[in-house]
């Protein structure tokens, strides 16, 4: 207030003018601090007017609760109190990122205060994000004049949003956008699965249409890999990626692709050391037999290709399609990791497959099978141990 009586505006996160520190902090510890006025938390919220009328309490309000979820953990009068005050006061321009970042995190109790700061931009960049993802994920379908330029470009915009745009945590918890998502990677799998099964209808396999057509399916999926964990969706792709493995190599193994297509075996190869790698690290969960599947599935045609292509390449050194030294090392890494956490009977099935298979070099499951055999050793150990207290308290006890 100057010196005649009029009240100066102030700002959000005025920390000069501020007499009031409003503190929240989630379960690690980490605080978001808002420097805040006392007036006008009083004049619009009840919570704080109980608060500030106590002489005890003092000037700093420090609220306990989950980054992942304030509006679950914390109590609904606070939370709301919090978001009115948001609303009321005035902010600075270069104040608005601060603010974005902090009450994003309050879930879609904040969308008033966001559609302040950004009116518009929210629901545009929903909407730009949702088209790109159905143009990204086409199948088949002609967009002239562009073509293909226009899926590629779509494509390319959402891994630049997925990245780069402030709002997407926000646009991505959306149920609508999940589910064009969902919609288009089965659409993708559709049209996947068609394409490979012409292959083996084909009058001639070796087209160069047919090879394009079957690439570019497979070259989508390799891409919806790299997009889907940044949604939390990658389940979505293995669960389905795990359902289809026994048609794909049962087609694989026709006749007609046994000296052919192989620049689709390793772009296949690659596309399962992706399954492989969301699983053995942890990053999806499935249920043991699903994973024991995909593992059983795609282990022995890794282990067979791998050699046949070194072959290949050694003959003609000009041979373009090998699995390079990264690939080979990140696919052999998934799998020992996956072994390593299955139940340990499905581990002795999996790994005496391995050794009593002609190619044992790649993939290399000694590590899994020293660590199995250790902790199998330790089991019998500590049941061996088990039964002997057992019987030393039954003699005692007669």
């Amino acid at each position: 207030m100057d010196k005649i009586g009029i009240v100066k505006p102030c700002g959000f996160g005025d920390e000069s003018t501020s007499d009031v520190v409003l503190c929240l902090r989630n379960c690690e510890g980490r605080p978001e601090f808002f420097y805040s006025h006392s007036f006008t938390l009083v004049s619009k919220s009840k919570f704080f007017a109980d608060w500030f009328s106590c002489p005890d309490f003092g000037k700093c309000v420090e609220i306990h609760c989950t980054e992942l979820n304030y509006d679950h953990h914390l109590p609904g009068e606070i939370t709301k109190s919090c978001i009115q005050y948001l609303e009321a006061v005035p902010w600075e321009h270069r104040e608005e990122e601060q603010i974005i970042k902090a009450v994003s995190k309050l879930g879609p109790v904040a969308m008033p205060v966001i559609s302040r700061i950004k009116p518009v931009d929210l629901t545009a960049t929903k909407n730009v994000f949702v088209s790109a993802v159905r143009f990204a994920t086409s199948t088949g379908e002609s967009c002239p004049p562009f073509g293909d330029e226009l899926k590629i470009s779509a494509q390319e915009q959402i891994e630049y949003m997925l990245g780069e745009d402030e709002d997407m945590p926000l646009v991505m918890a959306d149920d609508e956008v999940k589910s064009v998502v969902r919609t288009g990677l089965s659409r993708i799998f559709s049209t996947f699965e068609k394409q490979l099964s012409s292959l083996v209808l084909e009058s001639d396999i070796a087209s160069d249409t047919a090879e394009a057509n079957i690439l570019q399916c497979v070259s989508d999926l390799e891409w919806m890999c790299s997009i889907l964990p940044k949604m939390e969706l990658m389940k979505d792709f293995v669960s389905s990626w795990a359902g289809i493995s026994g048609g794909i190599l049962g087609i694989l193994a026709d006749k007609k692709l046994e000296s052919a297509m192989w620049g689709l075996k390793v772009k296949l190869i690659e596309v399962s050391g992706r399954a492989l790698e969301a699983v053995g690290y942890g990053n999806v969960i499935l249920s043991a037999p699903i994973r024991v599947q995909l593992l059983k599935s795609w282990l022995p045609y890794i282990r067979e290709m791998k050699p046949l292509l070194d072959s290949k390449g050694t003959e003609d050194t000009s041979f373009p399609h090998k699995m390079d030294e990264d690939l080979c090392q990140s696919i052999e890494g998934a799998i020992i990791s996956l072994v390593l956490a299955l139940p340990s009977n499905d581990q002795a099935d999996i790994l005496a497959d391995w050794m009593e298979a002609d190619q044992v070099s790649y993939p290399d499951l000694s590590e899994a099978f020293e660590v199995w055999c250790y902790r199998t050793k330790s089991a019998n150990r500590r049941l061996a141990e088990g039964l002997r207290r057992v019987d030393n308290t039954t003699v005692s006890l007669e």
